[in-house]
């Protein structure tokens, strides 16, 4: 009986707890990590275009929360960013969106390895409609998982970094992104 109350209190929890939606995706408002629970910062949506072409949800997870991208970006506390995807997009059009991004967010004085880079983008594949990406940050670097399998580990802690700066830094991919992986509102 005893077991029976403590899992019907823990199922009460997990359903109780909360959630962010956006464009159909839901994503908890607590996700654990090597033990470390981490809180939904916020919740965004990627587009492309005058048109507003939608290519993913992105939801950012940190042990505490902020809105300020300079503090989240030189903390070394565990960070989380869960992607989901809204349409197809071929490698190579990823592999110039990334450039693109590491263009415009590291600039001189920034330095990136080319060969580091170009092995980066080498491993970025075509995604299709509902697959997922995890970048998870850590004083180790970043750990890429694509659909849930391991793609690589980036150990330079100077590219990781970098790599957030291109969703909260001062050229992200839109400004909305920005504001809503950082809990702003307009």
């Amino acid at each position: 009986m005893a077991r029976g109350l403590v899992f019907a209190a823990i199922a009460l929890c997990v359903l109780s707890a909360e959630a962010a939606d956006l464009e159909g995706i839901s994503m908890p408002d607590l996700r654990t990590v090597n033990g470390i629970p981490l809180r939904l910062n916020g919740i965004g949506l990627r587009t492309f275009s005058i048109f507003s072409v939608q290519i993913y949800v992105a939801g950012l997870y940190l042990e505490r929360r902020s809105g300020d991208p300079e503090t989240i970006i030189r903390s070394e506390q565990i960070k989380l960013l869960d992607i989901r995807f809204l349409r197809d997009v071929g490698a190579q059009d990823a592999r110039n969106a990334w450039q693109e991004s590491f263009d415009q967010n590291c600039t001189t004085p920034c330095y990136l390895d080319r060969m580091e880079v170009r092995q980066f983008l080498d491993a970025v594949p075509s995604v299709r409609k509902g697959d997922t990406a995890a970048l998870l940050f850590s004083q180790s670097g970043l750990q890429v998982t694509f659909n849930g399998r391991l793609m690589g580990d980036i150990t330079d802690q100077h590219f990781a970094k970098v790599i957030l700066t291109t969703f909260i830094g001062p050229a992200p991919p839109t400004p909305r992104l920005k504001r809503e992986l950082l809990g702003l509102r307009d």
